[in-house]
């Protein structure tokens, strides 16, 4: 199946590793041109040359409110255009209610809410007919995740917003799409299981809740991400697409 991603251009935020990079990685596989960022200059370097003459790496910091119009310029000097944005940040730090301080809370406020926000805004202004907005949020949209509790806080938030922007972009021909990954093989899900007593127990209790038995693997939540930022998915809006080997059990 082709995706009609050849020559188009995107912008992956949090992209030197994670998910952000498999799927910046998975674009630029199905011919997508790329512009990858990190908060460390050398990562960012580092995850551009990965992927190969058609990804450029810069420097940003989601909190930046100057970094929206910086990435978006990159983009068009670098390969001439601007078709999407896949908004992907790091997690903000693990805790309890009674564990997180006034300055976390308002950090990832900052980084997690505030400048993805900011980054949709300004793609929204941006994109032509045929553009999309990406958001990387995660399966604590529906079901708070023990342990997570700025996650809890903040990306169901977020949710709301791209579903409001979808509203308002669609008689544009814009898309805005959620993806809410669950138990992707990541470091950063790895980091997670370790702050139990038995990482191995923590994770083959989790497994055992997936219908599919098993963590899915960064490629398969790239390969998603690709679709859904793809002209293949041009009938797909105000979606939150569970990445999750069926842990979901809702309707």
């Amino acid at each position: 199946m082709d995706l009609g991603l050849k020559d188009r251009v995107y912008v992956v935020t949090g992209a030197t590793r994670g998910l952000g990079n498999a799927a910046a990685r998975e674009l630029v596989a199905d011919g997508a041109k790329v512009v990858v960022t990190g908060r460390d200059e050398k990562r960012a370097a580092e995850a551009a040359a990965g992927l190969g003459a058609n990804a450029a790496g810069v420097v940003a910091d989601n909190a930046d409110p100057a970094a929206p119009a910086r990435l978006i310029a990159t983009a068009r000097e670098h390969f001439g255009g601007f078709d999407g944005v896949l908004i992907s940040v790091g997690g903000p730090p693990p805790g309890h209610v009674a564990d997180n301080t006034d300055e976390q809370w308002t950090a990832a406020f900052e980084s997690v809410f505030l400048g993805a926000v900011r980054l949709a805004r300004a793609a929204a202004a941006e994109l032509p007919e045929g553009g999309v907005i990406g958001l990387v949020l995660s399966s604590s949209v529906h079901e708070p995740i023990p342990g997570l509790t700025i996650s809890n806080g903040l990306r169901p938030g977020l949710a709301g917003f791209a579903k409001s922007l979808a509203s308002e972009l669609g008689p544009r021909g814009i898309r805005v799409v959620g993806l809410l990954p669950g138990r992707i093989d990541t470091d950063r899900v790895r980091e997670l299981d370790a702050l139990s007593a038995d990482p191995e127990a923590t994770r083959a209790a989790a497994e055992a809740r997936i219908p599919l038995r098993r963590y899915g693997t960064p490629e398969e939540f790239g390969r998603t991400a690709a679709f859904l930022l793809s002209p293949a998915a041009s009938y797909l809006t105000g979606i939150m697409l569970p990445v999750d080997g069926g842990a979901r059990h809702g309707f």
